[in-house]
């Protein structure tokens, strides 16, 4: 199982590369991004109700009484979101406008800031996929069915950011070969956090109840401050709603499959 888990990791960081290919070759199609996006904000939300936070309580619980088991977990969730919360300092939220010099459009400047955007997102997506790849080789490694819907969600999430990637890149004339170099790095980085869990071997109930609640923290910051954010701004409402059912439905069912195994 350990092996499938890892396995997990390396899958989940390929879809980085898969944004990247769709970023250069629809151009940042606009249908493809929310729907990724809303799928994602489906199975995710739905595996930290029915699946995560139930598991965590019990790892917890199996050491600690009842209060302070939801007292821990309340404080690993808030460490979780914080991790998060600091990387996501280091993505600047870029906008298309074209910079001016005296009133005329300065392509240079604009260019470089385009590639500092490309750069910059790339190294902070890059740690924030190390993070994710020890959090979903954990989850993996306890249930395979959950890694496997975490994989899912993440793997939909990672698409748009490898979009971003694309996108910001190409606009300052980067090569396709390079904007794929660049993009197969950090996809690889998920790997690298899942071969360090790998590497480190067995944990106990507690410490893997500990790290298990920290990843619920990361997963519900990017639910509602990233995906839900995005969902919010969609113009075309038809689209997070099928894209969600999708994602819940493919929950509920590997619930079901799970169960009946």
């Amino acid at each position: 199982m350990n092996l499938i888990a890892l396995l997990l990791t390396l899958i989940v960081g390929l879809f980085i590369t898969l944004g990247n290919i769709l970023g250069i070759v629809l151009k940042n199609n606009k249908k493809v991004t929310d729907l990724s996006i809303s799928i994602a904000f489906g199975v995710i939300v739905s595996l930290i109700v029915l699946e995560l936070i139930p598991e965590s309580f019990e790892l917890l619980e199996s050491n600690l009484d009842i209060f302070r088991t939801i007292i821990a977990i309340i404080l690993l969730i808030l460490i979780g979101i914080v991790i998060l919360k600091i990387l996501d300092l280091f993505i600047p939220h870029h906008t298309h406008e074209s910079h001016l010099v005296h009133g005329h459009k300065d392509n240079s400047s604009h260019n470089e800031h385009l590639y500092h955007i490309g750069i910059v997102s790339s190294i902070a997506v890059l740690i924030h996929n190390l993070i994710e790849g020890m959090s979903l080789y954990l989850v993996s490694s306890s249930n395979i069915v959950s890694g496997l819907l975490l994989c899912i969600g993440i793997g939909l999430h990672n698409i748009p950011m490898g979009l971003v990637i694309a996108s910001t890149l190409s606009s300052t004339n980067y090569s396709k070969k390079n904007i794929l170099n660049i993009g197969f790095v950090v996809s690889i980085s998920t790997f690298i956090g899942g071969f360090i869990m790998f590497i480190m071997g067995e944990v106990s109930e507690m410490v893997e109840g500990i790290l298990l609640s920290i990843t619920l923290g990361m997963l519900i910051y990017i639910s509602i401050f990233e995906l839900l954010h995005q969902i919010y701004h969609m113009k075309n409402k038809k689209i997070p709603f099928i894209g969600i059912s999708i994602g819940v439905l493919l929950l509920v069912l590997s619930v079901l499959i799970e169960h009946n195994l």
